[in-house]
Formats: structure tokens, sequence, C-alpha cells
């Protein structure tokens, strides 16, 4: 009889060790910090998020053998779909899962993660993916009063009716998604999509006037350092606009704590964007006023605990613009996520600064193969040639990505893109600097008169960009793409540098692999990354 029974418990431990990773109990991803650096936690590990952004519409079944071909082809890791609210509750009260049960299926099958983004009642402000039964019925669900006191077309923040209905259907969402994911295909949830509004810098309504005349939240109160009053009292010239966000800071809360409650996975809002240049006066009837803007972060954070970073959607040509924006969205308690950015190909480049600063993720919107295409946003189509200059730092950076995750959560990282006018930079690391420069061949210096006379071939846009880790006061990881990159000391006195080596390899299960040796005509002119590349590199003064 015992030897029975050991022979049973044998066989139960080895069917426990046969089980799928689904059957047991995968930890829930999580956003981790430590030392002013974060981490996405997936599968209890590090994890950098290469993201795509389907098009709004391809969330159907019938859609996805057009969106998995073009994440193979862009090396993306992760898809960013729409879960909208009228696809899962068309009639109130009567839910159907279907395409997310057909989505988690096929992900798994593509080996991809996911990020469900909700279009409950606010998709770029409207509510267009919000149900019939919601967008018909203006008594139950009112829309927002401009100044001039005429419905804006979005649906008031202040509506408790719209609130309890956007809560009732994302806990229906998250309880089915905790049910139906036990492997954790996903991995984080966008909560709305881009809320605010324009034309209007708040809701005017009678049931808005009577809040904004009453005191102010005391979380924000103390929050930010104030006085007790009203909020015209507290904020001033900036009350409206405050106010505003405070209310769509608010409603998201009330949502996202409520799909916490039943599935904490990490949660995030996105920034439909306003200038990021603080010197720049812009009235906010010309953004999306009460949407969480750089301005009005601090107000967010408050009022929406539950949400643990703000996304900028970059779409603004220009090297400043997307620098910019870049920096407003770091902070040290905003980790950065860029979860969409243009799909032509001069927004390839900030995907190395995004890294340097500690970026969770980079998502491109757009890459599918449905036919659909967002210029003059984005690339003019979606093609093999849109996608390359995205998948050549994709296909860097994938094979490496728990790496370099885990590496950039414990080490200070550091990155820049050429800018518009192909000017040099320079990084400051410790007593170290390195200048970054573009548009050269990769032998001799631009002042060897007639080599430079022309650039190299597929330069002419700024295309270049690199990122670091500094892993120790002299060690460095290196990854980039059409750039030159120079170390030196930093400060002016008689000791010289050497590099004691500078090894090009990759990362295999975890460890370095080292593929060969740079030195003579590689070394001597700068390290030329004329090609996509990683190397590991060690300074040395003497």
């Amino acid at each position: 009889m015992a030897a029975k029974r050991i022979s049973l418990c044998a066989a139960a431990l080895l069917w426990a060790c046969l089980l799928p990773a689904a059957a047991k109990d995968v930890p829930i991803p999580a956003v981790v910090q430590d030392h002013g650096r974060f981490a996405l936690m997936v599968d209890d590990a590090p994890f950098l998020m290469l993201g795509v952004q389907a098009n709004n519409s391809s969330n159907y079944p019938a859609v996805l053998p057009q969106v998995w071909p073009a994440l193979d082809q862009l090396g993306a890791n992760t898809l960013e779909m729409p879960i909208a609210w009228e696809q899962i509750e068309p009639v109130e009260g009567r839910f159907d899962f279907s395409f997310l049960d057909a989505l988690l299926k096929q992900a798994r099958g593509h080996k991809k993660r996911l990020v469900l983004l909700w279009f409950g009642a606010y998709k770029n402000t409207g509510p267009s993916y919000a149900p019939q039964w919601v967008q018909t019925n203006r008594d139950r669900f009112p829309k927002l009063i401009d100044g001039q006191g005429k419905p804006n077309g979005v649906l008031s923040p202040h509506s408790p009716a719209l609130i309890a209905a956007d809560k009732k259907a994302f806990i229906a969402l998250m309880t089915h998604l905790k049910a139906a994911d036990p492997e954790r295909t996903v991995i984080m949830v966008q909560v709305e999509n881009e809320t605010g509004t324009y034309r209007s810098v708040r809701d005017y309504s009678p049931a808005a006037e009577k809040i904004f005349a009453g005191p102010v939240p005391d979380v924000l109160i103390k929050g930010l350092g104030k006085q007790q009053g009203d909020w015209k009292t507290v904020f001033g010239k900036d009350a409206d606009e405050y106010f505003h966000a405070w209310a769509f800071a608010h409603y998201v809360e009330e949502v996202a704590r409520a799909g916490k409650a039943v599935y904490p996975l990490p949660m995030y809002v996105n920034a439909a964007l306003r200038d990021p240049d603080p010197e720049k006066k812009v009235d906010p009837i010309n953004y999306s006023s009460g949407g969480p803007t750089w301005n009005v972060l601090d107000i967010w954070k408050l009022a929406a605990p539950s949400i643990f970073t703000a996304a900028p959607d970059i779409y603004g040509h220009g090297y400043a613009d997307a620098m910019g924006q870049i920096r407003q969205y770091t902070r040290p308690n905003n980790p950065l996520m860029i979860v969409e950015i243009g799909s032509s190909s001069d927004f390839a480049r900030f995907f190395y600064p995004a890294l340097g600063n500690g970026a969770l993720g980079f998502a491109p919107f757009g890459f599918d193969f449905t036919g659909y295409s967002n210029f003059p946003l984005g690339a003019k189509k979606v093609d093999a040639a849109s996608i390359a200059p995205f998948a050549a730092n994709f296909k860097l950076v994938g094979p490496m990505m728990r790496e370099w995750a885990k590496l950039a959560f414990a080490h200070p990282t550091y990155g820049v893109a050429e800018p518009d006018d192909h000017a040099a930079q320079t990084i400051a690391l410790g007593k170290w600097q390195a200048k970054v420069e573009y548009r050269l061949w990769q032998f001799g210096f631009p002042e060897w008169k007639g080599l430079f006379e022309t650039a190299p071939e597929g330069t002419e846009n700024p295309s270049g960009g690199v990122s670091l880790i500094q892993l120790s006061s002299d060690e460095l990881l290196l990854i980039g793409l059409h750039a030159r990159v120079t170390f030196s000391l930093a400060a002016k006195d008689s000791k010289e540098m050497v590099y004691q080596h500078v090894e090009e390899g990759h990362f295999e299960k975890g460890k370095w692999v080292f593929e060969r040796v740079w030195n003579g005509d590689e070394t001597d002119y700068g390290l030329n990354l004329a090609q996509p590349r990683i190397l590991r590199i060690k300074l040395q003064a003497y």
C-alpha cells in the first residue's frame, strides 16, 4: 500500500512538471521601481516591450490574419489592440468577449504579448466607441457643455451614470480576462484613450459649475501645497484647466481602481499632446484640455494613483517636438513609455533616446496590413519599406530585450537621436564623455578635406541614434545605428584615454557572447555604427 502511495505521489509530481505554464501560478505583470529606475516585470523578470499598435478598426477576428505578419516583419514582441465598449456590451448588461478570446488564442500561437486598449467612453476625447445605448441617451449620459452653453460632443466626466456604466463594463472585461488568461499574455491595460476636450477648456454644465464653485479636493490641496478654497481662488487663471484635469483623472481612477480590484494588471493612460516648450503660452482651448498633458501631470498623479504612468502619443514631426515630449514625460514618478509614435521613418530614431531615458516600451502606430494609413501623421503606406527602419532597431534589441531591461533597471542609461540638422551631440558619463556624430564615413576625420565632401548614401534624412548603459565607471554597453561615437576624458588634464577593449557580441540565455574585438581602423576613427551593432566597451585612463 505504501508503495502504491509513493507511486501515486510520483505520478502527481510528474504531472505537475508536465503541466503547461498556463496551468501554473504565473506571476501577474507589474511595474516596479528601485533607485529611481523602473522595470516592467513579466514572468517575474524585466521585460522591454517592443510593440506595435494596430489600427483602430483591426479589432475583429477576421482582420487578425492581416495583423500578425506585420509584427513578425517588425520583430515586435507585443501587440497593442483596442477592446471597444461597443464591441463587448452592444446591449446593456449583455457581454460578448468572443474577440478577446480569439485575440488571446492567436497571440499565444504567434508568441506575442498583448496590451489591451480600453476604448470606453473616451477615444480621442470622443464617445465613438461607446455603445449606441450610451451615445444616444443624452438624458442619462449628458454631453459636456462648452463656454458658449452648447453641447461639445464629449460625454461629461461629471456624470455618475456614465462612470457607473463604464466601470461596470470594465469590471466585466477584467473579470473575463483574469479567467481567460492565466498565462498572462496580456501584460498591461490602457484605460480610455486620449481623454480631454478640444474647443472647450472644461465642462460648463450645471453639474460641473456646482462642483467648480465648491472646495478643491483635499488630496490636491495637500499634494500641491495649497491653501483651501474654491477652484478659482486656489488656481486663478489655471483654474478651468486644472478643474477639467481633475475631472478626467478622477473618472479614469474610478474605472481603473475598479478593474484593478478584480485583476491588478499595470494600467496607464495615453496623452494627446500640447507643445512641450514651457516657454510657449498655449491656450488650452487649442489642445486636449483636461487630458494628461505634461502641465497637469501633477494633478493626474494625485487624482489617479491606480495609473502607473501617462504615456505621450508622439506625432509631431521634428526633433525638437519629439525630444521635448520625451523629456516632459520622463519623471521620477512617471516612467517613460512610448505607446504611440508615428510610423514614418523620421520617428524610428527616437527609439534610442527612449531607451536612454529608461523607456519600458516603444510602439509605432498602425503597422498592420489592413490597407489603412494615417498619413501625414505616419507613413504614406504600410509596407516592407516603411517597416524597415523600425525593424532594424527591434531586431537589434529583440534577442537581448530581457538583458537590456534587466541591465537598464540596475544601471544608468543614456541615449540620443540624430537632430534634424545632423549636429553632433555630447553625452556626459562621469569622468568620460561620448561625442556622437552623424553622416560620416567610417574611415577618417571630417577635417580631412575632400574625404567628407559627400555623406554616406542613405544618411540624407536624420536616422541615427545610440543608447548606452553604464555598467561601471569605465564599462559601457553601446547599441546604435548610423552614428559615430568617440569617447574621451571629460576633464582636460594630462591624462590620455585608451580602449582597454571594444568587443562586438550578443547575449544568449542571459550571458554575453563574444564575437570579435574591434581595433585598428575600427577604433582609430571612433566607433562607427554604420549598421546596427552591440558593443561592450572598457575604457582606461593613463
